[in-house]
This record gives C-alpha cells, sequence and structure tokens, in this order.
C-alpha cells in the first residue's frame, strides 16, 4: 500500500511536492528538487 506523503524545501521551508512512498517504509524520503521560491535545486524531505 502507498502512502501519499508532502515534500518540504529544506531551506526555504515551503512545501512545493507531493510524492507516493511505500507505507511500510521507516525512513523518510529525500530528494533533490527544484525550488521555485529559491530558485534552484535543493534538497526536499517529507515533512510530518
Amino acid at each position: 500500500m502507498q502512502k501519499k506523503v508532502i515534500l518540504a524545501c529544506t531551506e526555504c521551508l515551503s512545501r512545493n511536492y507531493s510524492s507516493y512512498k511505500n507505507a511500510a517504509s521507516a525512513e523518510r524520503l529525500q530528494t533533490n528538487k527544484y525550488c521555485k521560491k529559491c530558485n534552484k535545486h535543493t534538497l526536499h524531505r517529507e515533512t510530518k
């Protein structure tokens, strides 16, 4: 089963993206994505 998660920029904390991950996974999702507010690629992490 998949769980919907929200990804937030680590620099400006804006919540830009949503994604799906495996519900059984215990670790948080981290990806490099483009942030419109920062105007560059930054690390985005899963929020609570």
